[in-house]
């Protein structure tokens, strides 16, 4: 372009056809020029074979272990989510257990008021209350046998609460760790955008093959299989690693909060509390745990459907290293 404005400014002075010719000559030359130096940047078809080779290859192999890892990881909540649930079951049934022995040491109560005499209530009073008692129980020793029965029951199971909310405490505690490392390396991403980039340059490499009439059908078919690298979308994955990982953290915090607070129901201290405030105090306990544990069970299993999503995010990129690696290989 500089050799074509100096010509302008000499142009006046030069005859008028053979400014013509030179003027041809010039533009002809320019136009060379700049085609070497495209061509220049053009890689030899083998060349851009091999350097498409070198950036492509391996993104599979990366890929499957993270596909492996979010495997593992949905097991790993699923059993959380499975211990949460129930923890959340054994809850109900021991509030269930409670309630009637609850109900069986009012009656208690009612029957140690009959055995009093003083402002007690009236004959025919104490007569109908005997008449339901005994349509129940044979015997007081067949009442308190009841009442110690389901004391047990609920002791035990709310031992068992406390085993499974410690379980999914832990699980969700893994469930973290494993999704907050389970994400798509600098290394890995830069190995795709280097891959895409080779690709392009293959893809020119074929252009100018195909002119110079070599045979291209082996970069076509790379080419077709490797650019769908430019179509994918790994943030996805990263994105569903994150979800993951705030659902187990939640889930953790609210297995160890009832973890405690379930374990603190079933102390003997608080379970031989007869005060009406003990007692409340063990119903409020008894009620926090479950509602931790319906929490814990929600977010295992949000944390398990994020890793799931996450499989399938994997699972899209995977599909497109596999068949670049096949043509490649």
């Amino acid at each position: 372009m500089t050799v074509l404005l100096i010509f302008d400014i000499i142009i006046p002075f030069i005859n008028k056809e053979m400014s013509k010719l030179i003027y041809l000559f010039l533009c002809f030359s320019s136009l060379l020029f700049y085609c070497k130096t495209v061509s220049a940047e053009v890689l030899p078809l083998y060349d851009a074979l091999r350097a498409t080779y070198t950036a492509c290859v391996g993104i599979d192999e990366e890929l499957a272990d993270l596909k492996k890892m979010a495997g593992i990881n949905t097991a790993v909540t699923g059993v959380g989510t499975a211990a949460g649930i129930g923890a959340t079951v054994t809850g109900l049934v021991k509030a269930s257990k409670d309630k009637r022995v609850e109900e069986l040491e009012k009656l208690k109560a009612e029957l140690a008021d009959l055995e009093d005499d003083h402002d007690g209530p009236t004959a025919e009073q104490k007569s109908s209350f005997l008449k339901e008692f005994n349509a129940a129980y044979s015997s007081i020793s067949e009442y308190q046998s009841e009442i110690d029965k389901l004391t047990q029951q609920s002791k035990k199971l709310g031992n068992w609460r406390t085993g499974l909310l410690a379980g999914s405490t832990v699980t969700n505690i893994a469930g973290a760790a494993i999704a907050g490392t389970n994400k798509v390396s600098v290394g890995l991403r830069e190995q795709i955008n280097t891959c895409i980039s080779a690709v392009d340059a293959l893809e020119q490499s074929m252009m100018q093959a195909r002119m110079d009439g070599e045979d291209i059908s082996e970069a076509q078919s790379i080419v077709e299989a490797c650019k769908e690298y430019k179509y994918v979308d790994i943030s996805k994955i990263d994105n569903r690693a994150k979800g993951a990982t705030i659902s187990s953290v939640v889930g953790a915090t609210t297995g160890l909060a009832g973890t405690i607070t379930s374990a603190s129901a079933n102390t003997g201290r608080t379970r031989n509390d007869n005060t009406e405030e003990g007692k409340q105090r063990e119903k409020n306990l008894n009620t926090a745990a479950n509602v931790l544990s319906g929490v814990t069970t929600a977010a295992s299993a949000t944390a398990t459907g994020f890793n799931a999503a996450q499989i399938s995010a994997i699972k899209k990129v995977a599909e497109v290293a596999e068949k670049c690696t096949g043509v490649l290989k």
